[in-house]
């Protein structure tokens, strides 16, 4: 069975499999909501007058929901289990179903947090150009591929230690301090600004919501995908590599 079918079986499977955990899906978006709306109503407050910071925050709720990762409760479970031993005798790499998790999780939150986000945006009173919002879209795609490998990579830590949860929650803070979730980053100091513009965080994190809002200059916008581009082949690479040691040391104890 070729890897792409595989991925719709395993994704219809797991959401079927939310649909009967939804209330606790209802949570899960609850929590990843509430960054961008704290984030909304300081910066609405302290900077009175611009939509596109409305916009911006809008745009970064619906960009979480899209991006969201668990692979931390999920995966690095089955490495503390004793699942991984039998998903890695099956024929098929063993990414397509953390991949289809991935996907059914991220969108119930989609479908829960819909009603939010169209609420948010009636409120604010706020209207995105069609212009920024498809050239937004390959850049939420691409922030979605990078933040799965990211806290992939960080929940795979589980093959060495008992903390991959600290991990996980490690990367999520600093995504929230440097990704443009605490405070916009094109209102960064200009000393601080590129910095924070060439890390990951921004990439996988703001660099859509800002595209949608119209914060990102027509000349900016190729190095933007550029950049997210180079950091999902890091994060591919640094996958692989973390991926085949860790499988290495779990066949070795008896995994």
């Amino acid at each position: 069975m070729r890897p792409l079918r595989l991925l719709w079986v395993y994704l219809k499977r797991y959401f079927l499999r939310w649909l009967a955990w939804r209330s606790f899906a209802f949570t899960l978006v609850a929590n990843q909501a509430v960054a961008p709306l704290v984030g909304l109503a300081v910066w609405s407050s302290a900077m009175p007058g611009q939509p596109q910071i409305t916009g911006y925050y809008v745009a970064l709720l619906l960009v979480r929901m899209l991006t969201v990762s668990y692979e931390n409760h999920t995966f690095s479970g089955d490495i503390y289990d004793g699942t991984l031993a039998d998903q890695l005798l099956r024929p098929h790499p063993v990414v397509v179903e953390p991949l289809a998790q991935n996907a059914a999780m991220r969108i119930w939150h989609l479908i829960i947090g819909a009603p939010a986000l169209v609420a948010v945006g009636l409120v604010t009173g706020i209207a995105f150009e069609w212009q920024h919002l498809l050239w937004a879209l390959p850049a939420i795609a691409l922030a979605a591929v990078l933040r799965f490998l990211f806290t992939f990579v960080l929940a795979i830590s589980a093959f060495w230690t008992e903390r991959a949860h600290g991990m996980v929650g490690f990367g999520a803070t600093l995504i929230f301090l440097l990704g443009g979730d605490a405070a916009p980053l094109h209102l960064m100091p200009a000393a601080v600004r590129p910095w924070m513009v060439a890390l990951p965080f921004r990439a996988m994190n703001a660099f859509p919501a800002e595209v949608a809002s119209g914060l990102v200059p027509a000349g900016e916008m190729r190095a933007g995908y550029g950049l997210q581009l180079l950091w999902v082949a890091v994060f591919l690479a640094l996958a692989a590599i973390v991926w085949r040691a860790g499988v290495r040391r779990y066949t070795a104890v008896g995994g």
